[in-house]
């Protein structure tokens, strides 16, 4: 197979609690349209990705509900696994941060760049909880943040600004375990020497073209402000444990999971070469300078992916830097933002068992918050159901095969010769790929979705132009070759809205009767061609089906 390799890296998810829409529109259907397209373009594909199963989100949860970690990261891993079945997520492989091989490519990654000096050990202070007893972790500690005024800051991040924080910049900073006001004391820990990279790195990000503007300029203005050397470990029982021979800060220490989720990226590379028999195969990914890696994450993940990983990549060094780190803003729901922590946003389940899988990917993929944050609505969500995808895209399919399958015995029809006006619109059709490809791969998803249905609707400006229910009762040559026409561009669209509607796609094709190996491209259904049953593609939504 011949074709460029492309490396699609898509956020790992926190196993402590369920998915909402605003993660799926911000990474993980953006990667899979992305994925779908370059695979029918004749390109090599690995997208990879996994539960993050060593986040302190999950430890809160677990002491939340008195079980252990494991409990929650089971309940969750399952429940996304779930959600990308159901919504049809094209893994190549789907894994978690729990496994041997991650931790075996997470010490790989530790002990090399500690070999480089790029890891060194200091004594640093870090907040402890008087009545815990215990130090704590970035996110247990909440408070103001000092950009925003947000006052549920997290220790590491503030939620409502997107800054990355350290606790110690909290406001009145407070302990999620007890409350009690938290307290600095000495502890030693392994630390990432990201002032090390600082010019490299500024040099690098100056000189990436074609990336959205919010992201190189968040990357670039957080590297500007000049990079800190970042702590890597952290006082745990939950997460992966340090090499073993690194004893030299003490007992008790756990790989941050700041550090070692990105990791994940290569360690699912080097477990699906390995599930696969090639255990380097990975390396056609990451490390021929003529292949591309793509990160699909949310905006607040744009400083770990665009700065810090790109960090950790140099220090390791001969691995692939990202080609493109196509971030997307975030989904809003009535202004605020997404959050599973907070409870804002429905779970991508609850959607998922109210509508057909494609009407969910229709209404998110034309929502995508590509440049800007997008409000979304349910209501928002049914109208664009019913008035683009049923009226138009789903009403064009029904009518061109309904009238071919009563006026010409269920076949495709033979056609005659063409006017200028058929060709115009296979041409249009054409063309309409090409301008679709262009957009994909320029990651603008939403402006390809667009255009697929731009097409869509000049068909059907071609049907009430030739009007085919008309001539079949005068001139059946005529109405053959509009039918033929018109069938034609069904089957080049079933290839154009594929990567953004799997399920439907296929189940046109299925209605044409194709079954030849898919590509990208105008396929070819030829005269005589028994059509299969029709059914309508999708159904229209009642206004109150997104009500509880």
């Amino acid at each position: 197979m011949s074709g460029k390799h492309i490396l699609v890296a898509v956020a790992w998810p926190y196993a402590s609690g369920s998915r909402h829409l605003g993660h799926l529109a911000g990474a993980y259907l953006p990667a899979d349209i992305f994925a779908r397209y370059h695979r029918l373009a004749g390109n090599r594909v690995l997208m990879v990705s996994g539960s993050d199963v060593h986040g302190t989100p999950i430890t809160v949860r677990a002491d939340q509900e008195g079980v252990e970690p494991q409990v929650i990261v089971d309940r969750y891993h399952n429940e996304f696994l779930r959600n990308w079945e159901e919504l049809g997520i094209s893994w190549d492989l789907y894994t978690s941060t729990g496994t041997d091989n991650h931790r075996e490519v997470t010490w790989d990654v530790f002990r090399t760049l500690h070999e480089h000096g790029y890891i060194v050990p200091k004594t640093t202070q870090q907040f402890y909880d008087p009545e815990a007893e215990r130090f704590l972790p970035d996110r247990y500690v909440e408070g103001t943040c000092p950009h925003c005024g947000y006052e549920s800051a997290r220790g590491d991040q503030c939620d409502h600004c997107g800054r990355q924080l350290d606790p110690e910049d909290l406001v009145d900073p407070r302990s999620r375990i007890t409350g009690a006001t938290p307290v600095m004391r000495p502890t030693e820990h392994y630390f990432l020497r990201l002032s090390a990279f600082e010019d490299r790195l500024l040099d690098w990000l100056q000189s990436r073209t074609g990336w959205r503007r919010h992201v190189l300029n968040m990357a670039i203005g957080f590297t500007r402000e000049g990079l800190q050397d970042r702590a890597i470990t952290r006082d745990l029982t939950w997460g992966i444990p340090l090499p073993p021979e690194f004893t030299e800060i003490g007992e008790g220490k756990r790989i941050y999971v700041w550090f070692e989720a990105v990791i994940g990226y290569l360690s699912a590379s080097k477990e699906w070469a390995q599930r696969r028999g090639e255990p380097d195969a990975w390396q056609a990914w990451w490390t021929d300078p003529d292949a591309e890696s793509y990160y699909f994450i949310g905006k607040d993940n744009i400083v770990f992916h665009a700065v810090i990983w790109p960090c950790q990549l140099m220090g390791y060094g001969g691995l692939n830097l990202p080609t493109d780190v196509p971030a997307n803003q975030y989904v809003t729901f009535k202004g605020e933002k997404g959050s599973a922590s907070r409870g804002v946003g429905r779970s991508i389940s609850w959607y998922t068992e109210r509508l057909q899988p494609d009407a969910l990917r229709y209404a998110l993929a034309a929502n995508l918050p590509e440049q800007n944050d997008t409000d979304l609505s349910d209501g928002d969500i049914v109208r664009r159901v019913n008035e683009e995808l049923v009226a138009t895209w789903g009403n064009l399919v029904n009518r061109v095969l309904s009238m071919t399958a009563k006026n010409f015995d269920g076949a495709v029809p033979e056609p005659g010769e063409l006017t200028d006006v058929d060709r115009s619109l296979l041409e249009r059709v054409d063309r309409g790929l090409e301008d679709e490809a262009r957009m994909i791969e320029k990651v603008e998803l939403r402006a390809g979705l667009r255009t697929a249905m731009e097409v869509a609707q000049a068909v059907n400006a071609y049907l009430n132009a030739t009007e085919p229910w008309k001539t079949a009762k005068s001139d059946r040559a005529r109405t053959g070759t509009v039918l033929w026409t018109a069938i034609q561009s069904l089957a080049a669209l079933s290839v154009g809205f594929e990567p953004y509607l799997p399920f439907s796609s296929a189940r046109l094709r299925g209605m044409l009767g194709l079954d030849e190996p898919l590509r990208w491209g105008r396929l070819d259904v030829a005269p005589g061609t028994r059509l299969g049953s029709i059914e309508p593609l999708f159904g229209k939504l009642d206004e109150d089906v997104l009500t509880d």
